[in-house]
Formats: structure tokens, sequence, C-alpha cells
């Protein structure tokens, strides 16, 4: 293996070596893996039903779901398979397209997640001016910008990551083909312009964040002036899960990326990608579906109305 073109495959990070321990993680991951995907799936379909949420909010809800349901499908499933098959390996090129597949939809996300919080603050800070500044067109358009960002930072990425020079083995300390753990594997120089990029992005990332922030901050300040009791836990329930969610996944993953990468495994490079690549796609429909009373009312309109017609 002196080099990617002679490299066939790379093995994954085994969670056990006991078959009863790898059923287990199979069950845990299946468990997740259903929660996500029907949770995601709800919002994406109660929205497109009901035309009562064809508003800027849930439109861009609906893009977040859809990038949910594929970035928890880019990692869950195969490393289910493996335990399931009692493998710990992935194809060279299985492993091009989730590395390019993952960090194309979590830059989407993000993008999104940034569009969400502006969006928050036109409605709530500026609210006169909301049906003028997020019209259809400019959602649009905010929609397909995030979208093709995604791709080429994806691209940059997975250009960077591959063409390096693979001679350090092919074991990847992790369950999923990770930028971090690819790069121990290099023995070239080219990979610190994957460094160089990582940074940049954990810098943009943060430029972003702050963004987030700075949105936050004007909405709650415009909040607490909110005479109504009511209106304000409205908004703090909608605003405080995000920025969460946001929080959670910005840390884990700059975490992630940017922190010095040991030989071995560890439990913590572990959880870190749990919480990053797992969590939020789990968490954001009990977040927004769950927690929204638009959501449930939506839900129980459609299925009252269900109910009606068979009738």
């Amino acid at each position: 293996m002196s080099n990617q073109t002679s490299l066939t495959h790379f093995l994954l990070l085994g969670f056990s070596d006991i078959w009863e321990l790898q059923i287990l993680h199979f069950v845990v991951f299946l468990v997740i893996y259903l929660a996500a995907v029907m949770g995601n799936l709800l919002i994406i379909t109660v929205v497109a039903l009901d035309h009562h949420l064809h508003t800027p909010m849930y439109f861009f809800l609906v893009n977040l779901s859809i990038i949910d349901l594929g970035s928890i499908s880019v990692t869950i499933p195969k490393s289910m398979a493996n335990s399931l098959i009692n493998s710990r390996s992935i194809s060279y090129a299985g492993c091009v397209i989730q590395v390019f597949f993952l960090i194309f939809l979590m830059g989407t996300d993000f993008s999104f997640l940034t569009i969400m919080a502006y969006d928050r603050y036109i409605a709530i800070c500026q609210p006169l001016h909301y049906e003028s500044v997020m019209n259809r067109k400019d959602c649009v358009q905010m929609a397909a910008s995030a979208w093709i960002s995604g791709i080429l930072y994806a691209a940059l990425h997975t250009g960077n990551t591959f063409a390096v020079t693979f001679c350090a083995g092919n074991i990847v300390n992790q369950f999923f083909c990770e930028i971090p753990q690819l790069l121990k594997l290099a023995c070239s120089d080219l990979y610190l312009r994957e460094i160089g990029a990582l940074i940049f992005s954990a810098c943009i990332g943060l430029s972003c964040f702050g963004f987030i922030i700075a949105s936050y901050v004007q909405i709650f300040n415009t909040v607490l002036r909110i005479p109504s009791e009511q209106g304000r836990h409205k908004a703090f329930s909608t605003c405080l899960p995000h920025l969460t969610v946001v929080s959670l996944f910005v840390f884990t993953g700059i975490f992630a990326y940017l922190k010095p990468t040991s030989s071995s495994a560890s439990g913590l490079d572990l959880v870190v990608a749990v919480l990053y690549c797992v969590v939020p796609p789990m968490m954001n429909p009990v977040i927004y579906s769950m927690r929204n009373k638009e959501i449930k009312s939506s839900l129980r309109r459609l299925t009252v109305g269900r109910l009606f017609i068979k009738n």
C-alpha cells in the first residue's frame, strides 16, 4: 500500500469484537436511525400537505430535514451493516463517497441554520419588513446558494483529502470515513493543504456562528420587550432550542476536525463524532415538531381530515 492507487479499502473502527455487543450497537444505531428518518419525514410530509405552513420558516425547515435525512444515512447504515456481518471494511470508492456527501450535507446544514437564524431575526425584530425581505424569490435564492456552496465545499475537502498519498496503513479510527482520521494515514506534504482548508473553513464557520449569536442577541432584546408573556414564551421556545443545536453542531464539529489526532482510537473521538453527525439529525425533528405548536396543530388537522374522509 505505497499509494492511494493500490489502496482498495479501509478498515473502520469496530465498536467491539464481542458478537453480543456488535448486535447491541446495531440495535442502538437502528433505533436512532429510524427515529431520525421518521421524524424528518414527518416534518416534510406535514409541511408539504398543509398550505398554512407554506412560509419561509417551514420552507427552510423542510430543506433542513432533507439534509438531516441524507447526513444520517451517509454514516449509520454502513456502520450497522458492518456490525451485523462482523466486518470493518469500506471500499476506497465508498470512503470517497462518504466523505463527499458528509461534508456536503454538513456544510449545507450549517448554511441553512444560519439562514434560519436570519429568518427569525427579521420575523421578530423587523416584522413589518418580513414579507418584503423574505419573499419567495429571495428564499429560493438563499436555499440554492446554500446547496451550491455545500457542493463546492465538499469538492474542495474531498479533493484535498484523497490527493494525498496513504502509506501509513488503512485503519481509520472512526466508525465512518472522517477526514482527520484519514489524514493520519498520509505520508506526503499534500495533507497540509487540507489542514489549511479545514482551518479556513473553521474561520468561516465561526464567523457564521458569530452572525447567529448577534442575531439572537437582537432577538432576545426584542423578545424581552414583548408585553405578552405568551409571546415571549413562543419566541424563546423557537429560538433557544435552535441556538442549542447550532452550538452543539459547531463546537463538536470544530473540535473533531481541528484537534490534534492521536495515533490510537479514542473514546472521546467517538463521542464527539456521534454528537456532531448523529445527534443533530435526530434532535431537529424533536425541536421543530414536538415543541412546535403549528406543526402539532397541522398534524391534528391532517389526522382529523383523513378520519373525516374515511367516515
